[in-house]
C-alpha cells in the first residue's frame, strides 16, 4: 500500500516524525502537499483536502491508508509502527512507545512555546520579551529533565541502546528528530548538556547512520530546519 500523507509543504513540523518512521519502515508514501499546485499540491490545496477528509480531522498531519483517515501524530506512528514492525508486538511494549511518543510530543510543544509563548498567532518579533524567560526556563530545567528522562530509559534498555528496549521503534526515529532540533535551536545549550546525555546523542548518531534514514536525509525529500517550523534557532534564546 502507498500511503498519502498530508502536512504542510515548507516545514518539518510533527509530520517530521511521521516521515521518519515511513522512510525507516521503506514504505511507499506521496507527500502530497509538496507536489505542484495542479495535482493539488500546495497549501491552500491542502485545506480544501482536508476538509473532504471523513473522518474530519482537526489539523495535520493526517495519513490516509487506503480507507483509513488516521490524524494525531501519535495516534499514526502506532498504526506504521504495528504495520511496519516499529512497535512491540505484545500490548505492554506498544503502550510503552506510545507512552514515550507522547513524551516527545510534551517536549515538542514546549520547545514550541519558547518562542511563540503568549499565542502562535502572534509573529516572535511581538513576544519576544516572554520568549526569552520561557527559553531560559525551558533550557535550564526543562530540556535537561526531558533528556534525562531518556537518557534513563536508554541506561535501562542495556546493551541493546534502543529506548523501548532491544528493538528499534518508532520512538527512536521520533527521538533522533527531537535531539536533532535542539541542536538546531540551542546550539549551546545542547553543546553544555552532552556530557550528561551521552546516550541519547549516541543514539540519534546511530538513526542518522541507518541506510534508509541516511538516504532520506540526504535527499530532497528531508526540509531543512527553518524559522517557520517547531525548532527555531534565534541566538538570543539560547543564553
Amino acid at each position: 500500500m502507498s500511503y498519502e500523507l498530508h502536512y504542510w509543504p515548507g516545514i518539518q513540523g510533527r509530520g517530521e516524525f511521521v516521515r521518519l518512521a515511513l522512510e525507516e519502515a521503506g514504505a511507499a508514501y506521496v507527500d502530497v502537499a509538496r507536489g505542484p499546485e495542479d495535482k493539488g499540491g500546495g497549501p491552500a490545496n491542502l485545506a480544501k483536502r482536508l476538509g473532504k477528509l471523513e473522518p474530519a480531522p482537526f489539523a495535520p498531519p493526517v495519513l490516509v491508508a487506503g480507507d483509513l483517515v488516521i490524524a494525531q501524530s501519535a495516534n499514526i506512528l502506532a498504526f506504521i509502527g504495528a504495520r511496519h514492525n516499529l512497535t512491540p508486538r505484545q500490548e505492554e511494549g506498544r503502550l510503552l512507545v506510545n507512552q514515550l511518543q507522547l513524551t516527545i510530543a510534551d517536549l515538542v510543544d514546549e520547545a514550541h512555546n519558547t518562542h511563540h509563548p503568549v499565542a502562535a498567532g502572534l509573529y516572535y518579533e511581538d513576544q519576544k520579551e516572554a520568549a526569552a524567560k520561557a527559553a531560559e526556563g525551558f533550557r535550564e530545567a526543562r530540556m535537561p529533565k526531558y533528556l534525562g528522562y531518556f537518557e534513563r530509559m536508554l541506561a535501562g534498555a542495556g546493551e541493546a541502546g534502543w529506548v523501548a528496549g532491544d528493538t528499534l521503534t518508532y520512538a527512536d526515529t521520533s527521538l533522533f528528530q527531537v535531539v536533532r532540533g535542539l541542536q538546531y535551536a540551542f546550539p549551546k545549550a545542547m553543546a553544555g548538556l552532552a556530557d550528561k546525555i551521552p546516550g541519547v546523542i549516541a543514539l540519534a548518531d546511530r538513526i542518522e547512520q541507518r541506510p534508509r534514514i541516511a538516504a532520506y536525509l540526504a535527499s530532497p525529500r528531508r526540509i531543512a530546519f527553518n524559522e517557520q517550523g517547531i525548532f527555531r534557532h534565534y541566538p538570543e534564546l539560547d543564553g
